[in-house]
């Protein structure tokens, strides 16, 4: 890209709702304001009628844009980002079954932003395409093969936007080339995934057919016994649906905790004695450090394990609970480092450590503008 500056980005938070807000940033400066957006479309005029000099910023025509990219939170099978047509958006239609949550409002923003600015390009970045190269005994399920075969279920995986950023920026780190690179990615917000990354490519990754597999989360549970969907259901007489909400959104740090899925608020609990706080922080970092110990044996080199997003790169505490007891791996904190609050790129291994450990701040509207660009360089050159 000729100029990585950014010039201006906003948000609209709570669409659909009476407290809707739209955040916009331009020469440092931050403003909120209440808005109206009822829907997904609203939000995006909205949006873009913010960026004009006129509503405070930094374009005189909406056709100074070049193009829009999206992320697309599901894209079943498809290994790379898209040019838009009509056959693209029956792709993100076609997997909304395996995201309901995310891929209509993806879509929603796609078909917007078409309507607003017809003859721009549009580029789809799918988070699962990433993790499209991993091989079958990584993806597919032990369950009978015609369920892959005829409706499509497999592991695919998320966050692929966040681990394509990352372990491009930590090859650069280490200095090893993006296509050599062995890692273990680490992404912990409130959604939590990790990849087992070589030569550049996810291998292994621990989110599943949907984002409820793996690792604990905010207010997803991770891995569970699969019996416990029934036996739950017929104990506490629910139905499908409520156990799917258990599991969702009642899950994770929330449900052991009792208290919260924000891991500042955890820590500060589990600091003033807060018994269950601790234990959610506990079983949270075992089951990263389960996953990492998992992922050597996956790869066999490891070159750096990245910690990522926001627990990620804030939480010195879950990156030394996650680490700790992995010196026969030969992984070594240094606690100074480790608890530094510098935001940069930086490594928290200690000297002797024989794998970096790095903490690299993750930004997926960055990696969706650069697939954008490279994709359409060319025609935007002309």
């Amino acid at each position: 890209m000729p100029d990585r500056a950014v010039l201006a980005q906003g948000t609209v938070e709570k669409i659909g709702e009476e407290d809707t807000v739209i955040t916009f940033r331009s020469d440092g400066e931050i403003l909120a304001d209440a808005c109206s957006a009822a829907d997904h479309p609203t939000a995006v005029d909205t949006l873009l009628r913010r960026f004009l000099k006129a509503n405070g910023g930094v374009l005189d025509d909406l056709d100074e844009i070049a193009a829009f990219g999206h992320r697309v939170v599901h894209g079943g099978e498809v290994s790379e980002s898209m040019v838009v047509d009509e056959s693209v958006l029956d792709i993100v239609r076609r997997a909304h079954r395996f995201a309901p949550l995310h891929n209509p409002p993806n879509l929603a923003g796609l078909e917007a932003a078409l309507r607003a600015a017809p003859g721009k390009p549009q580029v789809a970045v799918f988070d699962t395409a990433f993790h499209a190269h991993m091989p079958p005994e990584a993806y597919l399920y032990a369950l009978p093969l015609s369920l892959y075969e005829e409706h499509q279920v497999r592991v695919y995986g998320f966050h692929g936007t966040s681990f394509r950023y990352v372990s491009r920026r930590a090859a650069d780190f280490l200095g090893i080339p993006p296509d050599k690179v062995n890692l273990i990615t680490i992404h912990l917000g409130n959604g939590c995934s990790m990849a087992a990354v070589r030569n550049g490519r996810s291998v292994d990754t621990s989110m599943g057919m949907t984002p409820l597999q793996g690792l604990v989360m905010g207010t997803r549970s991770g891995d569970i016994d699969p019996s416990l969907f029934l036996f739950l259901g017929e104990w506490l007489d629910l139905t499908p649906e409520e156990v799917y909400d258990l599991f969702n959104r009642q899950s994770g740090l929330l449900g052991l905790s009792g208290l919260s899925n924000d891991v500042r608020e955890l820590q500060a609990a589990a600091r003033d004695g807060n018994e269950r706080a601790a234990l959610a922080l506990r079983v949270f970092s075992y089951r990263v450090r389960k996953y990492i110990g998992a992922y050597f044996a996956v790869l066999g080199r490891v070159d750096g394990i990245i910690f990522t997003a926001g627990i990620g790169e804030n939480s010195s505490w879950i990156r030394a609970m996650a680490c700790d007891g992995l010196d026969g791996l030969g992984v070594a904190l240094d606690p100074a480092r480790n608890e530094s609050t510098d935001d940069s790129e930086r490594s928290i291994s200690a000297a002797g450590s024989a794998v970096p450990v790095l903490v690299i701040p993750t930004d997926e509207a960055r990696q969706i503008a650069v697939e954008t660009y490279n994709i359409l360089k060319e025609d935007i050159a002309q």
